[in-house]
């Protein structure tokens, strides 16, 4: 046990000969008399997929200290029961790193003297999430937590060859393969709320396997459970099998339909799609264009995992032609 663990198990207060002083158990760090709070915004900001974001923080000493102090910022990215999942970066003056998949995205906004504000770049689907602001100054710091929220959407997913066929990691596959991630348990939640009604059970992001319901029925755990999501817990990441709970976001580009008389196979779509200068869709992308410009097309289409799919806004009754090609 160090001598600054045993000091901080015993609540015990010291000075430095700087008359910094901290008052442990608190919460309030003092220096020269004065306290550091650190503030970031209390409501979730949101963004989506390729967008960029500023993650506002910005702090102040009480009363003013007056010119600004040479204080170290480190932003964290935090797992959802508030431990360390990732170092983002660190920032001492106008000197800073960025670490991991954040290298070249990120950095920090310092337009006022007290800002120390994270600035994302290309938001990606795997940014979404909780993260920490922490200033520090020589042995004393505050921070203030962030939610990075994503606009998306949540789509349930089965692979072609039929119903929960897919481990944890093969469920990862699935979804990056089309176009998303592995949804967590806050979006699948929001997409419940928004309707989402499901009787299957898929993975998600934390490994567990969970599935939404609205309508309490006996195929789906009972008529007598009220509506909400119904969870079978964590399970063997590679022996246990399920479908999977997919998270995409807005799409960078667009979908569009490619109409042929006499219909296509899959090969024939998707060679279509690369003489348009295209790509044929993936199922989170086609999910996207449904979502957030209101795609609606009653005509069947390939995608790229070999699914035939339609998009509707507005239900109707009419037949869906046969297969042609939906492109990205």
């Amino acid at each position: 046990m160090t001598i600054l663990q045993w000091q901080r198990r015993m609540r015990c207060c010291w000075c430095d000969p700087g008359g910094r002083m901290r008052r442990e158990g608190t919460g309030i760090d003092y220096f020269s008399g004065a306290k550091l709070v650190v503030e970031t915004s209390k409501d979730p900001v949101y963004s989506y997929n390729g967008a960029n974001v500023t993650l506002p923080c910005h702090f102040r000493y009480e009363p003013d200290l007056g010119p600004k102090r040479k204080i170290r910022i480190k932003w964290s990215k935090l797992r959802d029961d508030y431990t360390k999942e990732q170092d983002v970066m660190v920032a001492i003056g106008k000197t800073y790193m960025a670490f991991g998949d954040f290298k070249g995205r990120a950095h920090i906004r310092q337009a006022s003297r007290h800002e120390a504000s994270l600035v994302i770049s290309d938001v990606r689907l795997k940014d979404d999430g909780k993260y920490r602001c922490e200033v520090i100054d020589g042995l004393e710091d505050e921070s203030d937590v962030i939610d990075l929220r994503l606009q998306g959407i949540v789509f349930p997913y089965q692979p072609p060859r039929g119903q929960y066929r897919l481990n944890f990691h093969e469920a990862e596959q699935v979804c990056r393969d089309q176009g998303a991630i592995l949804a967590n348990f806050n979006q699948l939640f929001q997409a419940w709320s928004e309707g989402l009604d499901w009787c299957n059970a898929g993975w998600l992001a934390d490994g567990t396997v969970q599935y939404p319901i609205r309508l309490p029925r006996k195929p789906c755990g009972g008529v007598h459970l009220a509506p909400g999501i119904r969870s079978y817990g964590p399970r063997h990441r590679h022996l246990h099998r399920f479908d999977a709970f997919c998270f995409s976001s807005a799409l960078k580009g667009e979908v569009f339909y490619l109409d042929r008389q006499a219909g296509m196979t899959l090969e024939e779509a998707k060679q279509s799609c690369q003489d348009e200068g295209a790509e044929i869709a993936r199922v989170g992308q086609l999910y996207s264009a449904w979502k957030f410009l209101g795609l609606d097309r009653c005509d069947a289409g390939w995608l790229a995992d070999g699914s035939v799919r339609y998009p509707i806004t507005t239900p109707r009754q009419l037949r869906p032609r046969r297969a042609r090609a939906s492109v990205n």
